[in-house]
């Protein structure tokens, strides 16, 4: 199978992240693809460069299809239509952006979610500039595209189209994943305040769990921050069971996808998780967290139970905790949470010593009520809530 023409068509990818991820997602892709994270990461030419709001990457459609089948961080990966242009009035705007090869991932008439950003640019309307794009892709490939509405939660949404205007730069890129990332399939059954899974990754990955060790998490909810443990302790990749907006692009190699895809190709953890507890004083929530690890694929590896953080019983030696405690701005709300999280503190000096602690909350205070020391530097968004993740080890 020649590939050589396709390998250089798409080069410049984008990993789109929930602000604070940005870190793990290069680490996923630093150990996805070894051979970027060894070249220098010093300049705009870099195979690999961490940027806010994301990760900037290069490959081929090899590399495109395996970032999205394998990152537990991000929420969608973005293809590069070409470099970056300058454009201060929409004539131009419209001759610059009908040059672009739309023809590689669109196909006449097919309906076009357009999302545009401008920021310090002459073109500042960004119904305006949506509208330019628009006309300059029916330029390219002779009839028009509908304009509709993204809907990044739907099934199988629109392909989107994102345009971002900086200092009259214009950078235009496809989305390759469609339905947003952190839908894995499994999660069906939701308890209160929901953790996307995408963020319970990014929780584990910020704990450095080895995936040897146990790991317990005591408010378990319907249990995400558990199954993205089992799935990245099997090494199961998140995206196993989806479709991917690149399966509907004019160059979809499909011969590449399903060799890609084929259990052969992917490098799997180990026959068995680790132990991994997970419990919550809400029954209900601990029936949902069944459900959901049943669909995933992974209940035969959680230990559920319904109790309350004082009853736990992790076991002997040294292990992990990794959790997301209610913090009363969605959970509780109202409620004085200062004595759980003290006692949440005192549960962990008696049972868990020498234990890593990864704890995710909105609020310091409460953190400190725990009287554990821990590093609460990493800041994080969590349903618009801006969030710490305190770590430390438990003394």
């Amino acid at each position: 199978m020649n590939l050589c023409v396709k390998v250089l068509t798409l080069d410049i990818f984008f990993a789109v992240t929930a602000p604070g991820l940005e870190p793990f997602t290069a680490l996923e892709l630093s150990r996805l693809f070894p051979d970027l994270a060894s070249a220098p990461v010093d300049s705009a030419s870099s195979p690999l460069r961490p940027l806010p709001g994301g990760v900037e990457f290069r490959g081929g459609l090899a590399e495109l299809y395996r970032a999205n089948l394998h990152l537990r961080t991000a929420s969608r990966v973005l293809a590069r239509l070409g470099m970056p242009f300058l454009a201060r009035g929409f004539d131009e705007l419209r001759a610059k952006a009908a040059r672009l090869p739309w023809e590689k991932f669109l196909t006449p008439r097919q309906p076009v979610a357009l999302r545009v950003t401008c920021h310090k640019s002459k073109l500042y309307h960004s119904d305006a500039v949506a509208r330019t794009l628009a006309s300059a892709l029916a330029d390219r490939l002779g009839q028009p595209s509908p304009l509709v509405k993204a809907d990044e939660e739907a099934e199988r949404p629109p392909q989107l189209v994102v345009a971002r205007l900086a200092e009259d730069r214009v950078t235009v890129s496809v989305d390759s994943s469609g339905t947003i990332l952190h839908k894995r399939g499994y999660r069906l059954a939701l308890a209160k305040a929901p953790l996307r899974e995408t963020l319970a990754a990014g929780i584990l990955l910020a704990s450095g769990w080895d995936m040897h060790s146990p790991l317990l998490d005591p408010f378990c909810g319907s249990g995400t921050i558990p199954i993205e443990a089992a799935l990245m302790a099997l090494g199961i990749p998140p995206g196993i069971n989806r479709r991917f907006a690149f399966m509907d692009w004019p160059n979809f190699d499909e011969q590449l996808w399903q060799e890609l895809h084929h259990p052969s190709s992917i490098v799997h953890g180990r026959a068995a998780a680790p132990p991994i507890l997970a419990s919550d004083r809400d029954a209900g929530a601990i029936q949902m967290a069944r459900e959901n690890a049943e669909r995933a694929g992974v209940a035969d590896c959680i230990e559920f139970s319904c109790r309350a953080v004082s009853s736990i019983t992790p076991p002997p030696g040294p292990g992990w905790v990794a959790t997301n405690p209610p913090y009363g701005r969605r959970v509780s709300e109202g409620r004085d949470l200062r004595n759980l999280y003290a006692q949440f503190g005192n549960v962990l000096r008696k049972k868990c010593p020498g234990w890593h602690v990864t704890v995710l909350c909105s609020d310091p205070v409460l953190l400190g009520q725990m009287r554990l020391e821990l590093d609460t530097s990493l800041a994080l968004i969590n349903g618009g809530i801006r969030v710490r993740i305190g770590r430390g080890t438990v003394k």
